[in-house]
């Protein structure tokens, strides 16, 4: 299969699809070029995500942003089955690949562990999302889990917003919603989550 052409920002218009999207495509069709291209093209982002992810881990966590990144990274790129549809689709993927990354990670270091009292990994900032500060990654990537099954529109405007530190503006458009979804799907999820983790 022919190589996918070298774009310039220049070649491309509101209505073309971006670079990305073009080698996301190429990607779909196990084009050997695209997974290279793509991961010099949308490495600064995926260590922008590994960051923000890791901001809402305890201090000390033994994954490094780069780590993190290259481990989501090499575990997207085996997805040849996936149907890409642009940057936004690919990012939000990787959202989600990230946070599995970081609870598996915990749920090996607690079965290490196991005969040791061993202090959970708590996340930052969950009382963004009505979550009090003192719950367990694990238990919270259960309980998203259980709201996707739910409404999993809304579970993806948590995962972006919250774990992908996006604002809401670049969550509506990884999603191709609206600015007043994404708002009205974040009160929804925050109460749902709320009431599921608080008992109440």
């Amino acid at each position: 299969m022919a190589a996918a052409p070298e774009l310039r920002p220049s070649d491309t218009t509101p209505e073309d699809p971006g670079e990305v999207t073009l080698w996301l495509r190429q990607l779909g069709a196990a084009n050997p070029q695209a997974s290279s291209k793509l991961f010099e093209l949308l490495y600064s982002e995926l260590r922008r995500l590994a960051r923000s992810h890791l901001r809402r881990e305890n201090p000390g966590h033994t994954l490094s942003a780069t780590g993190l990144a290259h481990e989501a990274w090499f575990r997207m790129a085996e997805q040849v089955r996936t149907q890409w549809q642009n940057r936004g689709h690919f990012m939000a993927v990787a959202s989600t690949m990230m946070r599995r990354i970081l609870v598996n990670h915990e749920l090996a270091r607690r079965a290490a562990k196991r005969d040791v009292d061993l202090v959970p990994v708590t996340l930052s900032g969950l009382e963004q999302i009505g979550i009090a500060p003192d719950r367990d990654v694990v238990a919270v990537h259960e309980a998203l889990l259980a709201f996707e099954a739910v409404d999993a529109r809304a579970a993806k405007v948590v995962e972006l917003r919250f774990f992908g530190g996006l604002e809401n503006e670049e969550v509506a458009e990884a999603l191709a919603i609206s600015l007043a979804t994404v708002k009205r799907d974040w009160a929804v999820a925050r109460a749902w989550l709320h009431r599921e983790l608080s008992g109440a």
